[in-house]
C-alpha cells in the first residue's frame, strides 16, 4: 500500500476500489477457505463490472498457483509471496527501493504490527510456512527502528513484533540470537510507549530478552510462545525439539524472571495418533500451567508437511470436543485471574467506542486476540491511542470492567 501511494495510486484497506488486490492465507483449512471465498466474492463483483480487476496475492497463491489458475480463471493475474515487483507492475506502479519502512497502517492510529523477519527455519511436521515464506531471513536492526521511526511520526504508540518464529531473530544476520538487542534499539525511538513480543518459539529462546522486558517500561510483561502441545510422544512427531519437562522448565524460569509476566500460547489438538492419554496429559497440564492467554485449535492435515504422510485418525467430532474442553478449562483460568482485578489499577490503552463503551487492553493483551477493558462511555470521554489509568470494579471470563481515575 505505501509503495503504491508513492506511485500516486489512490488505496483504500476492505473498501470499494476499482481494482482489488486478495493478499490471502494458506496455513491452514479455515483460512483457505476464507481466502478462496473472497476470491470467489471478486470475481463474481468483476463479472457484475462492479470491479474491473482483480489480482491474488500472498500464501495460498504462492503454494497453489497452478491449481488456482485452472480453477479460478477469472483473477487477471496470481502473485506468489516474494512477487511484490510483479504486482506493482500489472498495477500500473514502479517499485521503489528507498522506501524503506514506508508503509500505509490498516489497523488502528494507536498500534502496528512490525515483521522483524520473515520465513522459518524450524522442521515442524504440522506447518507449512517454510513451503511458503521460505528459510528465515532477518531485516536488519537499522531498518527497523527506521520504519518504527516512521510509524512513531505517524502517531502509532504500540508496536507488536511479529515474525514465523522470534526467537531466531539475528542468528542468520549477525550469527547470533538479537532479540534482545533489537529490543534496546526499539525502546529509545520516540513516542513508542509499548512493544509488544508475537510468536515466540520455545526452543533455543534468548533468555536476555527477560532481562529488557524487566529492564524497560515500554516493553510490556507479555509474550506468546505457541507451544502446540506437551504429551512427549506428539512433541516428537510434531518434531518440536524438545520435552514436556523442558517446556515446563522455561515457562517457570519466565515466570521466575518477571512475575508480572502474562503468558499467551496457542495449542493444537488431534494431531494424528494424539490418544486420549496424549490429550489428558495436555488437559491436566493446561490446569497446572494457569496461563493468563491460551488459544486452542484443531488439527489442520496439510500437504506436503511431513505430518501429511501420518494418517489423519483423530474424528472432527473428536478435536472439536478435545478444543472446546481445553477452552472451558481455560475460561474457568481466566475468571479466577481476573477476579484478583477487581480493585486494582492498570494503564491502559483505549482502541475503539463500541456500543455504549470504550474498549482498551492493558499491557498484558494483544489487539483482536486477548481481554478487553470496557469502559462506560456515557460516563467517561476518552480518545482512541489515549493511555489512561482505570480501576476495574467487576470482572468476567475475559473482559474487564473499568473506570478512568485520573
Amino acid at each position: 500500500m505505501g509503495q503504491l501511494k508513492a506511485n500516486n495510486k489512490e488505496v483504500v484497506h476492505e473498501e470499494e476500489g476499482n481494482v482489488v488486490v486478495i493478499n490471502t492465507c494458506g496455513f491452514i483449512a479455515n483460512a483457505k477457505e476464507e481466502s478462496v471465498n473472497t476470491i470467489l466474492e471478486y470475481v463474481q463483483k468483476k463479472q457484475e463490472g462492479v470491479v474491473d480487476k482483480v489480482f491474488v496475492t500472498g500464501c495460498l497463491s504462492e503454494r497453489y498457483k497452478p491449481d488456482l489458475q485452472e480453477e479460478i480463471p477469472d483473477v487477471d493475474q496470481y502473485f506468489g509471496t516474494t512477487e511484490l515487483p510483479g504486482l506493482l507492475k500489472a498495477l500500473g506502479a514502479d517499485y521503489k527501493h528507498e522506501l524503506i519502512g514506508e508503509r500505509l497502517t490498516t489497523t488502528p492510529k494507536n498500534y502496528a504490527y512490525l515483521k522483524i523477519a520473515e520465513g522459518c527455519d524450524r522442521p515442524c511436521s504440522f506447518c507449512a510456512i517454510p513451503i511458503m515464506r521460505g528459510t528465515h531471513k532477518s531485516t536488519p536492526i537499522e531498518d527497523l527502528v527506521l520504519e518504527a521511526e516512521k510509524l512513531a511520526a505517524n502517531g502509532v504508540k504500540e508496536l507488536v513484533l511479529i515474525a514465523q518464529d522470534l526467537t531466531y531473530y539475528g542468528l542468520d544476520l549477525y550469527k547470533e540470537r538479537k532479540l534482545a538487542d533489537l529490543l534496546r534499539e526499539l525502546v529509545k525511538v520516540d513516542g513508542i510507549v509499548w512493544i509488544r513480543l508475537h510468536y515466540a518459539f520455545p526452543t533455543g529462546f534468548p533468555m536476555e530478552v527477560l532481562e529488557v522486558m524487566k529492564q524497560e517500561s515500554k516493553v510490556c510483561n507479555y509474550i506468546d510462545i505457541p507451544l502446540q502441545h506437551i504429551a512427549d510422544p506428539i512433541l516428537k512427531s510434531m518434531r518440536r525439539g524438545t520435552t514436556k519437562a523442558k517446556t515446563t522448565k522455561l515457562l517457570k524460569e519466565f515466570r521466575q524472571a518477571v512475575p508480572e509476566m502474562a503468558i499467551r500460547t496457542t495449542l493444537i489438538v488431534g494431531y494424528p495418533g494424539e490418544t486420549q492419554e496424549d490429550f489428558e496429559t495436555l488437559r491436566e497440564w493446561v490446569r497446572e500451567m494457569r496461563f493468563e492467554r491460551l488459544g486452542c485449535f484443531t488439527y489442520s492435515h496439510e500437504e506436503n508437511t511431513h505430518a501429511f504422510n501420518l494418517e489423519d485418525d483423530v474424528p472432527e467430532d473428536v478435536k472439536m470436543e478435545r478444543a472446546n474442553e481445553i477452552m472451558h478449562i481455560q475460561s474457568q483460568i481466566s475468571w479466577e485471574l481476573n477476579q484478583q482485578k477487581i480493585g486494582k489499577e492498570f494503564k491502559v490503552v483505549i482502541d475503539r467506542k463500541e456500543g455504549p463503551y470504550f474498549i482498551g487492553r492493558t499491557e498484558f493483551d494483544s489487539p483482536d486476540v486477548d481481554n478487553e477493558v470496557l469502559i462506560d462511555a456515557a460516563k467517561f470521554y476518552l480518545k482512541t491511542g489515549d493511555y489512561t489509568t482505570v480501576k476495574i470494579y467487576e470482572a468476567e471470563d475475559f473482559d474487564l470492567y473499568g473506570e478512568p481515575v485520573n
